[in-house]
């Protein structure tokens, strides 16, 4: 796990309360091609309830069928359905005939109510047994709202927390117009998982089959970010709609879940630092990343110290907040915004939800580029634009706030509710995409292109074969740590 971080302010004025904004990148490890993948544990979760007869029931079907031939026989597969109650159609297992599992899922049919959560907790069940302590992914595909059984959503989101606390991540598909986003979106927080929207069965199956991909190229499993407080910090914040909580000493630990293959998260901080009474470098916490590895269940723990200088007051006062880090909180204040959005639509108010979109989108534009994302001012000195992250973000905040106008005000709140849901990961996605397929779509290109780091002397190096990087020596003044070599444990 490779950690690196931009601070808004290099450095803080002697004895003066202040706030430091970090934006911090998370980079999975890469899994070596000609690597044998460990067998992987997927299980589905699926709604045939009176709603699912039809079209969507089949479209469901027919990415589970096309879901198993990706599969390998070692890997684990169930599937359990509910109407007004749940069944085991297929109990979580190897592979070993794909014939006979694809024989049970073409006969299941709809009908009955909706007992959402007699499904999760029995998914959970095979889920749990199956993956042991190597975890699973447990995918719950539904078109409406829970009307029997547990339906509260604080409930249901835990039942999934639980979930994710051994091992299994929950991710959710809301299918259709009809079902509960805020439903499903607390299942899907608590399970760290994605909240997926499809309208119709072909986006279904393209969303079932990304998500099996992801899981198949799973680099690390239950990853962590603590961000501890202390003497240096007194409050720690994470700016925008990542899931976190705060433990009894001050501290804040995000849950990001599981990151396949490569995969970046970038993440906003904030830090409420008293004031500093001595001059010079001074580290204000040091952010830790724990996560499993999930071929050898080993457990690893990245840290990064985040170190500034205290100067004299004059000195700081001409200092300018870096533009990534305020390009990176205008974007994730948009999450915000869409969340608040998606609410407001629910209650049925859709100025309030188009207000608050067309808010967000020109905070958006009104960024100037920083020289890295747009080469500097336009030519007669005006700004160029904001950078392209920020423009596709606004773009797209514009396109939401017309629909919240004038589109259907269900298919308005879910689309701004899923965007908002997966911003981050679906991000770090395209991103990579990006990097490894430079003629491929990238709405959400934000980070240039990376430079090696200058050597460090007597520093490590790094897992990638870089050397390790410091505060002071990167051009871009980037903080950086040597890939997982601290604090290795080993799952017992």
């Amino acid at each position: 796990m490779h950690l690196s971080a931009l601070l808004d302010f290099d450095v803080l004025p002697l004895d003066t309360v202040d706030a430091v904004a970090v934006l911090l990148d998370i980079t999975a490890p890469e899994r070596e091609e000609d690597t044998e993948r460990p067998a992987a544990t997927l299980q589905i979760v699926l709604d045939t309830s009176g709603s699912m007869h039809g079209g969507r029931l089949d479209g469901a079907v027919n990415a589970l069928l096309g879901l198993i031939d990706r599969l390998a026989p070692a890997d684990n597969f169930g599937v359990v359905s509910f109407d007004t109650q749940a069944r085991v159609e297929v109990p979580c297992g190897p592979l070993t005939d794909k014939a006979a599992t694809r024989r049970i899922i073409g006969a299941l049919r709809a009908g009955g109510g909706t007992d959402l959560s007699s499904g999760l907790l029995r998914g959970v069940q095979e889920a749990r047994r199956a993956g042991g302590g190597s975890g699973a992914t447990l995918l719950l595909i539904s078109d409406g709202h829970a009307n029997h059984g547990v339906t509260d959503h604080d409930l249901l989101r835990q039942v999934a927390a639980d979930a994710y606390g051994t091992k299994v991540t929950v991710a959710t598909l809301g299918y259709g117009l009809g079902y509960d986003e805020a439903l499903l979106g607390a299942v899907s927080e608590g399970g760290t998982g994605s909240a997926l929207f499809a309208e119709d069965p072909d986006t279904a199956g393209g969303l079932i089959a990304q998500e099996a991909e992801y899981l198949l190229a799973k680099s690390a499993q239950a990853v962590s970010l603590r961000i501890p407080a202390g003497e240096r910090v007194r409050a720690v914040g994470v700016v925008g709609e990542m899931p976190s909580h705060r433990l009894p000493d001050g501290s804040v630990v995000v849950e990001l879940g599981d990151f396949h293959s490569g995969e970046e998260r970038r993440l906003l901080l904030r830090l409420d630092v008293p004031g500093v009474s001595s001059l010079g470098t001074v580290t204000l916490t040091t952010l830790e990343a724990t996560y499993v590895d999930p071929s050898t269940l080993t457990t690893y723990t990245a840290k990064l110290p985040i170190s500034v200088n205290v100067v004299p007051g004059d000195e700081a006062a001409g200092r300018v907040p870096r533009p990534e880090v305020r390009t990176e909180e205008a974007l994730q204040r948009a999450q915000t915004a869409k969340k608040r959005a998606s609410e407001a639509l629910r209650r049925g108010d859709r100025a309030e939800a188009a207000r608050l979109l067309e808010e967000a989108g020109q905070n958006l534009d009104d960024l100037d580029p920083p020289s890295p994302f747009a080469g500097g001012p336009a030519p007669g000195g005006r700004p160029a634009g904001p950078p392209p992250a920020a423009a596709a973000q606004a773009a797209e905040l514009r396109n939401m706030a017309r629909m919240a106008r004038e589109d259907d005000i269900s298919r308005a709140a879910k689309t701004t509710y899923a965007s908002q849901s997966g911003y981050t990961r679906q991000r770090g996605r395209y991103e990579q995409r990006a990097r490894t397929d430079p003629g491929s779509p990238n709405p959400q290109a934000q980070t240039p292109p990376r430079t090696p780091p200058p050597p460090v002397p007597g520093g490590r190096p790094g897992g990638d074969g870089t050397p390790g990087r410091i505060s002071g020596q990167d051009p871009d003044r980037r903080l950086s740590a040597p890939d997982d070599d601290q604090d290795t444990t080993t799952e017992s």
